[in-house]
């Protein structure tokens, strides 16, 4: 499993990023409100930079920075909150100090935090106590389109439909593809709205194309 102590298995930042997307189009799918969406991406966060929020309602949080020098994940996890955030920051470049000192960060705190610059492998600050909510929250990036359709259907329930192609669209939303009216209608018996759809997938930057 991955998590701050075992992340030699973690995807690189660039390949982070297309998991990002592609979970967050799938809660788009599948959660149109986006209040109780899990997973969502703002491709427009900031100038020259993106962001991925993971909430569960229950004060569990996932804040994911992309940004040309690299990238950053602030993870809280209420259970084991309170943690020493001087340490577990021990070492983060200059470049995400903004994001991991600032807001909404600071006001939502941190259990863990991960980050890479440049091409480089991905570090930790100083770690004592490895029960951080790490392990749980970084298990959907192990890059298995099987990781996110067992999690769905768990918490969609019967919103998330199972069929015989249901993990061909997933695992092809993994990969970046054009995502038609067919694809969605695979995953949720209707849609509400096509107009909210288009408008998640631009925030996202993902590819769509609905008409015949």
């Amino acid at each position: 499993m991955i998590s701050t102590s075992n992340y030699s298995a973690f995807p690189d930042r660039h390949r982070l990023q297309q998991i990002c997307k592609a979970i967050s189009v799938l809660d788009a799918i599948l959660s149109q409100e986006w209040e109780y969406r899990y997973y969502s991406y703002n491709s427009e966060w900031s100038d020259g930079e993106e962001f991925c929020e993971m909430r569960n309602g229950q004060g569990d949080q996932m804040l994911i920075l992309f940004q040309n020098g690299g990238s950053v994940i602030n993870g809280m996890a209420h259970e084991y909150y309170p943690k020493d955030k001087s340490d577990l920051t021990k070492g983060l470049p200059e470049i995400f100090h903004e994001f991991i000192f600032g807001e909404p960060v600071n006001s939502i705190g941190t259990t863990f935090c991960i980050w890479s610059i440049s091409e480089s492998e991905w570090e930790t600050g100083k770690i004592e106590d490895f029960d951080d909510g790490s392990e749980k929250m970084l298990r959907i990036f192990d890059d298995n389109p099987k990781t996110y359709i067992e999690w769905a259907t768990d918490y969609y329930e019967d919103g998330f439909l199972i069929n015989e192609n249901t993990y061909k669209v997933v695992a092809g939303i993994y990969q970046g593809n054009v995502l038609t009216k067919g694809d969605v209608l695979t995953l949720v018996e209707e849609l509400g709205d096509w107009e909210q759809l288009i408008k998640d997938l631009e925030e996202i930057k993902y590819p769509y194309r609905f008409t015949e």
